[in-house]
């Protein structure tokens, strides 16, 4: 495999970005960004399942926005917007994540090692064969599932303590998917659009399949994460507004 190593300290995203188009043109297969800080687009739009790129630092807002299939490892934190749009492919991320992760994702998976921010998974959706997915090991803020219409959403709780495990308004406005979160939380804090349940048996094996990647990225024990209760939240109805348009 072709590999290519590019230094981006101190160069503009729309420099930065051009190398990357550029080394694969030149048939790499694998880039190395070193010295990332706040570099905005990195891997937007980009296709192909044999493609990965290695993130050396913080990358800017839209890593992975509208990406078709690449695998996207970030060792370090990221900024907003990771997987604006998503259709395809994989981010992995050692560190924490901001706001609006997964907005509008379709498919491909998103794995974060540690908490993420405000209204992720917002507009969410499954489409045709696609199937978003969005695991976050710590905890999430406000606004978790907003809109939400498909996929999957899992807030693990990992070494959060006595910390909350979600914001408020938790499911807002969801009409499809599933939202499971590993421990007890509060039903005030939900939108008025979801019910809880306990996982079933379906559920759990869908579960499993992926958290033993997300276990095995991270040196997770997941014999461990499932010890613990899962919830699961979904919508009362596929229409929560049908009534505010139809006469």
């Amino acid at each position: 495999m072709k590999e290519a190593i590019i230094n981006a300290d101190r160069a503009h995203y729309r420099l930065l970005n051009e190398m990357v188009h550029r080394a694969l043109a030149e048939g790499a297969k694998r880039i190395i960004l070193e010295n990332v800080a706040g570099q905005r687009y990195i891997g937007d739009g980009l296709k192909g399942e044999d493609i990965e790129i290695v993130i050396r630092g913080t990358p800017g807002n839209d890593l992975a926005a509208f990406m078709d299939g690449p695998r996207i490892v970030v060792e370090g934190n990221a900024q907003d917007g990771v997987g604006n749009t998503m259709n395809r492919g994989e981010v992995i991320i050692y560190g924490d994540a901001g706001d609006i992760l997964g907005y509008s994702m379709r498919g491909g998976r998103i794995f974060v090692r540690g908490n993420v921010g405000y209204r992720v998974g917002i507009h969410m959706k499954a489409y045709k064969d696609l199937f978003p997915v969005v695991i976050a090991g710590g905890g999430a803020k406000d606004f978790l599932g907003e809109y939400m219409a498909g996929g999957l959403l899992v807030v693990l709780g990992l070494d959060k303590g006595n910390d909350e495990l979600v914001g408020d308004f938790v499911g807002t406005g969801m009409h499809g998917g599933s939202i499971f979160i590993r421990g007890e939380v509060d039903g005030g804090t939900l939108g008025k659009e979801v019910k809880i349940a306990r996982p079933d048996e379906d559920d759990m094996t869908l579960l499993h399949r992926y958290l033993s990647d997300f276990c095995r990225y991270f040196d997770v024990n997941l014999e461990e994460i499932l010890r613990e209760p899962f919830l699961k939240l979904y919508p009362y109805t596929h229409r929560p507004y049908g009534r505010l348009y139809a006469y």
